[in-house]
């Protein structure tokens, strides 16, 4: 199965960018993070002194109360104690963020370049520009290659540097401290490199006085965030990719003005850059009436439940292992995968000891693995005990697995809204609710409570002709109690609670910033790959018949 990896960059006036850090108290009574998306969403609350937070609009049912710093589970109404503290930067820069200021008013106003608060490239970009700006003199804005000009007199007022002049300290100051970035970036010729001038709208000496149009160095927060978005618009019509840039209209300076100096950058250093704002999260679909939900044609019913625990099926683990196993009378020299003692020597299980001589060795009838009768023995008392056996090798399934999925609700329906990459079709929108109980006699922790975070679980299908066939393969395992099971989260680290048993669903209507969204060419494919891996196919529509 191939999947999506991304990383991703964070704003530095967010929880990550000041080194702020949510938790929640777990069971253990240790503290476990929120997930960094959570914990932005959470700071931006607090910051702007709100009462609580809630978070379902970002696909949690919780309330964060921070009043009593308290989390509340908007379905169970559980409270768990959450915090607020203060780590490293993400990622790590030195020193403190630089404090938001206009740029001066006019190039006159900023003889000397500021000195940087913070050595963090963003920092260090705004900076170099805004010292540029002001050792230039006034003109109009243009991009074009550097060219050596003669080396001019030296004057207070430094005009434009050519590329063997000296530097002010100020300007040598800021040269070395943009030398790693350089080293990142590869070396590049400084002669040959384009870099953004400077020139004057009408011919006039160096110099000259102050002119009354405008530079770079005027323009404010909007001026940029315009700049920013004519270029996009140009450079999205020709094809360039795009690069999403966070917050880029939102309250605070320095996002846009970051974001149209970037893009003034990029440029002028021939590279080709589009700033547009990233894609929202859209986990459902707009509101549908009880009259526009329709039933699936060739599904009976629009609702499953599942009990407890299903009957067993063999009377006693030696009837089981009988349908499903030859007698070996000359083991061959190979191990037991199971013990990995020799199949020639008795068998190496210690626990319990079933009722089967330890030498005794058995083959698989359709994969033809052999194992020590003793081993598989207790293999199958280690298991659900349903009358079904996989064998440790190859995953072969004999008879029909079933799983330790917990009771509960599976809905099922057609919706009038079409999936990205489906529009030629309708959505068939499956509802999961599973409540918290306890755990019964086939789960990890029998008689322990266990939970049921984010039910119910909304997932989604394209109503197609393999979308409904899915859907069907996807009843037949909520039947055998395999789309869920009881463990430990792999988000949360929760332990005892509800989580998804191998079979991926897709969780995201609009968008897939998940991995868990449309479109996903793929993903019909996979899940039946994965249905079969579970025993679960074709031929299991028949059998549910039969």
């Amino acid at each position: 199965t191939i999947r999506p990896v991304r990383r991703s960059y964070y704003d530095p006036s967010s929880a990550p960018g000041k080194g702020v850090v949510w938790e929640w108290e777990n069971d253990s009574g240790s503290w476990t993070p929120y997930d960094m998306d959570v914990g932005i969403t959470i700071q931006r609350a607090y910051e702007k002194q709100h009462p609580w937070v809630d978070l379902s609009a970002i696909g949690f049912c919780y309330v964060i109360d921070f009043a009593t710093m308290g989390q509340i589970n908007r379905q169970t109404q559980r409270k768990r104690r959450v915090r607020r503290r203060l780590d490293m930067v993400y990622p790590l820069v030195s020193g403190t963020l630089p404090k938001s200021q206009s740029w001066p008013a006019s190039p006159g106003a900023a003889a000397a370049p500021p000195v940087p608060t913070c050595a963090c490239p963003q920092c260090l970009l705004v900076m170099s520009v805004k010292a540029t700006v002001s050792v230039a003199g006034p003109g109009t804005a243009t991009l074009q290659p550097r060219k050596p000009p003669p080396a001019p007199p030296a004057t207070p007022k430094a005009p434009a540097l050519a590329p063997g002049a000296k530097a002010s300290d100020g300007m040598a100051m800021m040269r070395g401290s943009l030398k790693p970035l350089a080293a990142q970036g590869g070396r590049r010729q400084a002669a040959s490199t384009p870099a953004l001038s400077l020139a004057s709208s009408t011919a006039s000496p160096p110099g000259a006085g102050k002119a009354s149009h405008p530079g770079l160095g005027t323009l404010n927060r909007s001026h940029l965030q315009r700049l920013a978005i004519a270029q996009s618009r140009v450079l999205i019509a020709s094809g360039v990719p795009t690069v999403p840039v966070k917050n880029l209209t939102g309250s605070s300076p320095v996002n846009p003005a970051l974001a149209g100096i970037t893009g003034i950058l990029m440029s002028a250093a021939g590279l080709p850059v589009c700033l547009t704002r990233p894609p929202k999260l859209v986990l459902h679909p707009p509101p549908v009436s009880k009259s526009e939900i329709q039933s699936i044609p060739g599904i009976s019913h629009t609702c499953r439940k599942t009990t407890k625990k299903q009957a067993k099926k063999g009377k006693t683990p030696e009837e089981v292992l009988k349908k499903y196993l030859q007698k070996v009378r000359h083991p061959p020299d190979e191990d037991c995968t199971i013990c990995m003692e020799r199949l020639s020597a008795p068998s190496g299980y210690k626990g319990p000891q079933p009722a089967v001589k330890p030498d005794l060795v058995g083959k698989l009838v359709k994969c033809g693995h052999a194992f020590h009768l003793h081993c598989l023995v207790a293999m199958y008392n280690n298991g659900n005990k349903d009358g079904s056996l996989q064998c440790p090798t190859c995953k072969t399934i004999y008879g029909v697995k079933t799983g330790t999925q917990p009771p509960g609700k599976m809905e099922y329906h057609i919706i009038p809204h079409a999936l990205p990459g489906h529009s030629d079709c309708k959505t068939i929108r499956i509802i999961y609710n599973i409540p918290p109980g306890v755990q019964g006699p086939e789960h990890p922790n029998p008689g322990k409570s266990f939970t049921a975070r984010g039910f119910p679980r909304h997932c989604y299908l394209p109503d197609s002709e393999k979308g409904r066939k899915v859907l069907k393969l996807l009843l037949v395992a909520w039947d055998r109690r395999l789309i869920f099971a009881i463990g430990t989260s792999s988000t949360t680290g929760e332990s005892d609670t509800v989580i998804w048993n191998e079979i991926h669903h897709k969780t995201e209507f609009g968008s897939n910033l998940t991995g868990h969204g449309y479109p996903d060419i793929n993903y019909l494919d996979n899940v039946l790959a994965e249905l079969a891996a579970q025993g679960i196919t074709e031929e299991s529509l028949v059998q549910e018949k039969d």
